[in-house]
């Protein structure tokens, strides 16, 4: 059964009383009690006054060392907190798969909003593997972050109970540019991305608006970006009543990208006009290999890229899909900040879903 706030307010104050300063964490572990319930109570009685935080900490007492407690008569009442901001400055973790430039959008977009929030924000570079996501996330945590912001390495080959760790995380986390599986136990966190499939869908509707038929898809396999632009184009396909090509794989931009241009100039020739490809680099490579092959874009082939980092550096620049990855970063700052500001778990679990746009440049042609 569960135990009623009042009574797990009275059993935080003994404790904290009796131990004059502890970490959240440890109270939590102390009690028993999961670690964002204990937060959500340890804000609630901070901002009454009967408790003090600091970094991750809470002591006894009220507003400030040897001050009066808040109600005592002649006492100036504490000053109420921001809405939806937290109590005092925190800091925040955030984990990402690798400084590329995708992510250095994402983390500009976050160190914005942090800096407008008035909060600290530490990075964290994980490799592409999913072992290496949780040494970083424990150094992160070793550092005193109150809340993280989390990318970690996902591919569709998962299953979801592996994702289970980042749901027993101490402190609020956020997905970044990741979709939990519905059910899982990471569906009980924050999450704000792009919505790629939607991405997909405004590249092929435009395509076919200029009267092709036929689009191919040539895309990664290495990246969760990757996944779900796929899915979106199977998808698109259905919704556009398009005949769905065979994906063309691309492994790397150094392997693999001179086999894709030979077969879509083959594509090509058997009538194929148009493709998306995933991502800009790779994109931006098969320009010179099409063109040496006799392929001319946009006059044989209509290009769209994904991603539109390098696009409209093309010769000629490509026409690309552009997720939101500045939006994004600043969404999940502001997320976490009212997640901490309203005591962990005041708030209903947000699933954010931005939406991309699609710049239009000459590769597309029309």
């Amino acid at each position: 059964m569960p135990i009623p706030a009042d009574d797990r307010r009275a059993r935080i104050l003994d404790t904290v009383r009796a131990l004059g300063t502890v970490r959240v964490v440890d109270l939590a572990e102390r009690l028993g009690l999961p670690a964002v319930t204990v937060r959500r109570d340890v804000a609630a009685l901070a901002d009454a006054g009967r408790l003090r935080r600091t970094h991750g900490s809470v002591s006894a007492g009220g507003p400030g060392p040897g001050g009066p407690a808040s109600g005592a008569p002649g006492s100036a009442p504490a000053p109420a907190p921001a809405p939806d901001r937290p109590a005092e400055a925190v800091t925040l973790g955030l984990l990402v798969p690798a400084v590329v430039q995708y992510f250095d959008e994402v983390i500009t977009g976050a160190r914005t909003a942090a800096a407008g929030a008035g909060v600290h924000l530490v990075l964290g570079i994980s490799s592409y593997e999913a072992s290496a996501d949780r040494v970083q996330v424990d150094q992160l945590l070793a550092s005193g972050v109150q809340g993280l912001l989390l990318a970690p390495n996902w591919s569709a080959a998962d299953r979801p109970e592996e994702h289970a760790w980042v749901a027993e995380l101490p402190v609020p986390a956020v997905l970044l540019e990741r979709r939990p599986a519905p059910g899982s136990p990471a569906a009980a966190l924050d999450a704000v991305g792009s919505d790629h499939r939607h991405g997909v869908l405004l590249a092929l509707r435009h395509l076919t608006g200029l009267g092709h038929r036929r689009v191919a898809l040539a895309a990664r396999t290495d990246t969760w970006t990757a996944h779900q632009v796929r899915q979106g184009y199977a998808e698109a396909c259905r919704t556009l009543d398009l005949p769905a090509e065979p994906v063309i794989d691309v492994l790397t931009p150094a392997a693999g990208v001179d086999d894709v241009a030979a077969r879509l100039a083959g594509a090509v020739s058997g009538g194929l006009g148009a493709a998306l490809v995933h991502n800009d680099q790779d994109a931006l490579q098969l320009l010179p290999l099409l063109r040496a092959r006799g392929v001319r874009v946009p006059g044989d082939l209509a290009l769209v890229s994904y991603d539109d980092v390098f696009a409209a550096l093309g010769a000629p620049p490509l026409t690309a899909v552009a997720p939101p990855k500045r939006a994004v970063g600043a969404a999940a700052v502001d997320l976490l900040v009212r997640r901490l500001g309203a005591g962990g778990g005041a708030l209903p679990v947000h699933h954010l879903e931005l939406l991309p746009d699609l710049t239009v440049r000459e590769s597309s042609g029309g």
